[in-house]
């Protein structure tokens, strides 16, 4: 039975400002091969889908007002699993994909350490980096970020946006919604399979309420890794 975004219960409350919440799709080959995906579209393993059952039960009790995601199919199958049970419709958007990542994208970790060490040093260090001469992590949010904001200011006052997005690209948009400086981006912790962050709306911006929020700790196997 669908669960209706406007009913009571734990996701509104009277007064608490609207809420985000990033969610990571589910598992596919090529995270368990620990190969960078990027903007490549992979489909989930059935581990993946079963997570994303799983965790659609427990995002389906807060209520939310809408759903939006990337068009890619990693992340469309999981937000379908949380449509099944809110009776939403899922909006998509490929704005909200994954960092395009040139020639790094179908290399497992340790080719591109391999192949391109130092530029996957200087990424690590916070410094502008096209990996594999793809996009800009700045360029990921300047893209995602207005995305998130557009939806969640159609949702209520103490409504709930879903977006079902890629590690890299929520790591990214978190940051700018935050307010941190590029360099202090990968301060936030990669997010497991099918795990999320949750930003509320407070009164002078938006806040990180909870991160990598889920499940019990789980590896994170993901292109920002």
């Amino acid at each position: 039975m669908a669960v209706s975004g406007a009913a009571e219960g734990p996701g509104r409350v009277p007064g608490r400002g609207r809420r985000i919440i990033l969610w990571r799709h589910g598992q596919t080959p090529w995270n368990v091969e620990r190969r960078f995906q990027g903007s490549t579209d992979v489909q989930l393993t059935e581990t993946g889908v079963g997570q994303a059952r799983h965790a659609a039960r427990l995002l389906a009790s807060l209520r939310p007002d809408a759903i939006v995601s990337s068009d890619l199919l990693r992340a469309t199958r999981t937000a379908a699993e949380l449509a099944a049970l809110t009776g939403l419709e899922v909006t998509r958007d490929e704005a909200l994909r994954e960092t395009y990542a040139g020639v790094w994208q179908g290399l497992t970790h340790e080719e591109i350490i391999d192949r391109y060490g130092e530029q996957y040093a200087a990424w690590k260090r916070g410094e502008p980096v096209r990996r594999g001469g793809g996009e800009l992590e700045t360029e990921v949010a300047d893209r995602a970020a207005p995305v998130v904001l557009r939806h969640v200011e159609k949702v209520p006052e103490d409504g709930t946006l879903v977006v079902v997005s890629h590690g890299g690209t929520i790591r990214t948009t978190l940051g700018r919604l935050i307010g941190l400086e590029p360099h202090h981006w990968e301060s936030l912790g990669g997010l497991s399979n099918c795990c999320w962050s949750v930003l509320g709306e407070g009164a002078r911006g938006w806040r990180l309420l909870e991160h990598n929020a889920g499940t019990l700790p789980e590896p994170v196997l993901g292109d920002d890794d």
